[in-house]
């Protein structure tokens, strides 16, 4: 589902940018491009909400913001973009964050997508964009994301944050130099002249081969400090707005993580692709051709996501068979049912949550009984 909002209303406020326009990094030219850039943030929970909201308020022309949750009350001590009201409502998480990007900056155009990202839908969705800003709880997608933007020569920013810690890498794959002119609104070539071409640094895979596996912290197990989740997007949009103002050669070539809590912080280089990498150096995309893709276990609570059945669900006529059998909540966006311990969310294009379990085939089960399978 997709949500356009804002970009058509002219603003009283002239000097909007005038503070961020003084700043020698931006200049007036500067502004300009991020007026005609598009920037696409994958996940608005809790990095992603900041990400999304510095980038608006910076001028960014057009955001793409793509979530597949909802607004819980959890989620308030350090998703910045939601309050109380979006909770109760249990609004989509890419709803409500439209409808607050566009009471910040009328001149940003967003458009919010209620859909989780997979190899199906990443080309529709992510369409035009210069950047990718990486926001989201899991791997699968990160490596998705890594193989859409190599294929495709998008930059990309990783970004992720859990207890105090945050950690940042930029991604800026061959063919990415030309992107920084702005996609959609390309100044006049004699009057900005295309960017030169950064050499391409390490991809995700590079450092990474493989999904880390073991015991790996998740914001269940080792909570979130909000401080963490600002520090991680605060360098995430910095490092975007040195790439949006035709800036690529000054972006960091590391991989940085920092504790804030301990002070202890790191750096890998990240300066080159590795030659032996599966992605960026032999350009095999498995995850962009969908190789074993399985159910996502969601950061933060004990739940499963199934997101295999594509098909329209008529939510009122479903709240209406599910109500004998537990409480049952509805919206335009998603139907909510209680049963026993677990509780089920279904969105209308069949996709679902299931929280109270993270056994893959009960989850399964209970779509089956209670949606269809």
């Amino acid at each position: 589902m997709a949500i356009p909002a804002g970009g058509d209303a002219p603003t009283a406020l002239s000097d909007r940018y005038s503070r961020q326009i003084l700043f020698p990094g931006i200049g007036a030219e500067g502004q300009q491009r991020l007026g005609n850039a598009h920037a696409a943030v994958i996940g608005v929970g809790a990095t992603g909400a900041t990400t999304a909201m510095l980038l608006c308020r910076a001028g960014v022309g057009h955001l793409t913001i793509i979530d597949r949750d909802f607004v819980e009350p959890s989620n308030l001590q350090r998703q910045v973009l939601f309050d109380e009201q979006d909770a109760l409502e249990t609004l989509p998480k890419a709803e409500a964050a439209r409808r607050h990007l566009a009471r910040i900056n009328s001149e940003t155009r967003v458009t919010a997508h209620i859909a989780d990202l997979v190899p199906a839908n990443i080309a529709e969705l992510l369409s035009g964009a210069d950047i990718l800003l990486d926001c989201t709880d899991n791997f699968e997608t990160r490596y998705l994301l890594n193989d859409y933007a190599i294929s495709t020569g998008t930059p990309w920013i990783y970004a992720a944050a859990v207890g105090a810690y945050a950690a940042t890498m930029n991604i800026l794959p061959k063919g990415s130099g030309s992107r920084a002119q702005g996609a959609e609104n390309p100044l006049p070539s004699e009057t900005w002249p295309l960017n030169p071409e950064p050499s391409p640094t390490a991809c995700l895979a590079c450092l990474f081969p493989a999904i880390p596996t073991g015991n790996v912290e998740t914001c269940d197990t080792a909570g979130i400090l909000s401080t963490a989740v600002n520090f991680a997007a605060s360098l995430q949009v910095t490092e975007t707005l040195k790439y949006l103002t035709g800036q690529p050669e000054t972006m960091r070539r590391t991989l940085v993580s920092y504790d804030l809590w301990t002070g202890e912080h790191s750096e890998v280089n990240a300066g080159k692709p590795r030659a032996t990498c599966e992605v960026c150096g032999q350009r095999q995309f498995r995850y962009l051709a969908g190789e074993n893709r399985p159910h996502i276990t969601l950061c933060g609570r004990n739940s499963v996501q199934i997101h295999e059945h594509h098909r329209p669900l008529d939510l009122l006529a479903l709240r209406e068979r599910l109500s004998p059998l537990g409480e049952t909540r509805a919206n335009a966006h998603l139907l909510r049912f209680q049963h026993g311990t677990h509780t089920l969310t279904v969105f209308p294009d069949g996709r679902a949550l299931i929280q109270g379990t993270t056994d893959t085939a009960l989850a399964r089960s209970l779509y089956a009984r209670f949606i269809g399978s």
